[in-house]
């Protein structure tokens, strides 16, 4: 009971930081001490030495040891966070004092009588100076140990392992020792150079991967692995993060140095390993300076703003100098969220308002009160199984509703109109796929025809946003599984959506109208090896924990998706990870008239009918393992 007041009462002490000059009294306090031992050393431990002279001396040593102690600040930093330079400051400001000393003994032999005060043994100095070093940074050394006891000894702490034992890892290491409530207490590292393996680091050993095995794990009491590498290698942290689950391990990461707060590495940013971290490529990053010039001032208009994407684009764009920003859904929850969350940064010039793009007397409402100069068009039905079920719901969303919204920017002289496209429109092979695809031809024959820029992007699946696999097996294995994958073989491309969101946003700065453009996402991934990945990141095993069962293709679904269709081919842009598609010529008047008259169509109509007309305008529009293969045939 005794020890824990004592705990408790450390701790409150050791919330506040000690007075700097406390500090430099505690320091010169040191100096004195180890001057007195000095001349005991000196003396063979004997007071056979002029005690009166010494009791003269310790004023003039005190004024020495404030200078130099104050000339090298080594009383400025925070005892308990104590590192190696404030060690070499310590070392530093020992030899000033030594120096000093050594200077004005010299100058008093030489004018002064041999018993001044400023007469100092040549070696009583050299021993002060060593005991100096090893007071000062011992006592220190001391200090910050005693606190990370004190903070520490109340609470479990986790035993680490860190994998990197380059200047990443020794930055992490620093920052968990500096870091006494972090919870963890690293007990080595291990690294892929055989030129590290078995030597030691600040008492450490370092292991090869092989070396951690159940038996070290079982002996050390290790939970979590931080790997500190920057700019690793994602297929070789997919093996490691692979080899260390098979142990029950938790990994963790540190994030890369540019996302380092003022450059430093705090604990609180080593974070759980994340599957986009296992992308299998590099993450797409844009940069551009002209971004603030094309939002200044603006008033920029998003559809489908409650949605993943348009609620990613929206909080992109807040970070703008914007005039004002415009949310537009029919989804009312998810809207009024988005709407909270801008209220809490306290962004005032936001409204959030409850339209539906089909309803286009609504929306032209909205642009004549608004006006808007930049419109980003999220809004859509995605879900390929359901469209393939309601094939007037997509064509009334995807395509009238895009026609409404690109008709009302015409009218309304907005300066660009951003399409939100996806791959599944290139060869489409369901119903939400190819009315996709007339959404970008419609915008592409209003090209010239107004003030409007029409700019169209086109990328892949989208981590984690509605409706995406990820969420499902993420559900699926809080169940205890079984994972569905629907083949073996299918294949996706992937970004995330921030970097989905930098793409549009970038593209509608770059475009010039007419433009596609699509996104160089690497190489597509398997969603059989995804949901591997996803079981071995909650720290279970496939399949003896969870199993994954192989249902079939969906209505409308493909093996595998393109990013350009048929014919089509991209030239370059100033960012190599985005290009421009090379579109096949299309008949402007032909397919407008076309795609006017598959608007008029209503709901009562049978969707048969509706899909052959849609397969009339999309001749590449092959339906797979769709009711809707019978109109092929008839081909």
């Amino acid at each position: 009971m005794l020890r824990g007041m004592l705990i408790k009462y450390l701790n409150k002490i050791s919330e506040k930081y000690a007075s700097k000059w406390l500090v430099l009294l505690f320091d010169i306090t040191i100096v004195l001490i180890s001057f007195f031992l000095a001349y005991l050393i000196r003396f063979n431990f004997q007071l056979s030495f002029d005690l009166g002279l010494l009791i003269h001396q310790l004023p003039y040593i005190a004024v020495v040891a404030a200078v130099s102690l104050v000339a090298v600040g080594s009383y400025k930093g925070v005892v308990r966070f104590t590192g190696f330079k404030d060690i070499v400051n310590v070392i530093i400001g020992a030899n000033i004092i030594a120096t000093i000393l050594i200077c004005s003994t010299f100058l008093s032999r030489k004018l002064l009588t041999t018993d001044s005060v400023f007469n100092i043994s040549g070696s009583i100095i050299y021993i002060h100076l060593l005991l100096n070093i090893l007071f000062l940074i011992g006592a220190k050394l001391f200090i910050k140990s005693l606190y990370n006891y004190v903070t520490q000894d109340s609470k479990s702490t986790s035993n680490v392992l860190i994998f990197g034992a380059g200047s990443s890892g020794m930055l992490t290491y620093d920052a968990i020792q500096n870091d006494a409530k972090n919870g963890f207490n690293v007990v080595g590292f291990i690294d892929d150079d055989e030129r590290k393996i078995g030597k030691k680091i600040n008492l450490l050993k370092v292991f090869k991967l092989s070396e951690i095995n159940d038996k070290y794990i079982k002996k050390n009491n290790v939970q979590d692995v931080i790997i500190s590498i920057q700019n690793i290698d994602p297929a070789r942290l997919l093996q490691i993060t692979g080899s260390l689950f098979a142990l029950g391990l938790k990994v963790k990461i540190v994030p890369p140095v540019q996302h380092w707060i003022d450059g430093d590495l705090s604990v609180g940013q080593i974070k759980e390993v994340k599957i986009e971290d296992l992308l299998g490529r590099d993450p797409i990053n844009i940069k551009n300076p002209d971004l603030e010039e094309q939002y200044d001032n603006k008033v920029i208009l998003i559809t489908g703003a409650a949605g993943s994407i348009g609620s990613e684009i929206s909080r992109k764009i807040s970070l703008y100098n914007f005039k004002k920003l415009i949310l537009v859904d029919n989804a009312e929850s998810a809207l009024y969220d988005i709407e909270q969350e801008f209220k809490q940064q306290g962004l005032s010039q936001i409204e959030a308002i409850v339209a539906d793009v089909r309803n286009k007397t609504r929306i032209d409402q909205i642009f004549n009160q608004y006006k808007p100069k930049i419109v980003f068009h999220a809004a859509a039905y995605k879900h390929v199984p359901l469209m393939e079920s309601n094939p007037y719901e997509a064509l009334s969303v995807n395509i009238s509703g895009t026609k409404n919204v690109a008709d009302i920017s015409v009218k309304h002289s907005v300066d660009k109109f951003v399409l939100i496209s996806t791959d599944k429109a290139v060869n489409p092979t369901n119903v939400m796929g190819a009315t996709k695809r007339i959404a970008e031809l419609y915008v592409t024959c209003l090209k010239g025809k107004g003030h409007t820029k029409f700019i169209t992007t086109r990328f892949g699946n989208v981590l984690g946003s509605n409706g995406s696999v990820i969420p499902l097996f993420k559900k699926q294995i809080e169940k205890g599984g079984p994972l569905t994958v629907t083949h073996k073989e299918i294949t996706r491309y992937f970004m995330t959506i921030p970097e989905a969101c930098q793409l549009v946003i970038e593209a509608a700065a770059m475009g010039n109208g007419g433009e596609i453009f699509v996104f160089d996402m690497g190489e597509p991934i398997k969603i059989f090896n995804l949901a591997t990945n996803m079981i071995i990141l909650s720290g279970l095993r496939y399949p003896e924990d969870i199993d994954i069962k192989i249902t079939g293709l969906r209505p409308g679904e493909k093996i595998y998706e393109e990013l350009l269709a048929d014919g089509e081919n991209t030239k370059k842009t100033y960012h190599d990870k985005i290009m421009i598609a090379k579109s096949r010529y299309v008949d402007i008047n032909h397919v407008e008239k076309e795609i006017i008259k598959l608007t008029k169509m209503n709901s009562l109509v049978q969707p048969l009918e509706i899909v052959s007309t849609i397969k009339s305008l999309i001749p590449e529009y092959i339906s797979n393992n769709s009711t809707f293969e019978v109109l092929d045939k008839k081909k």
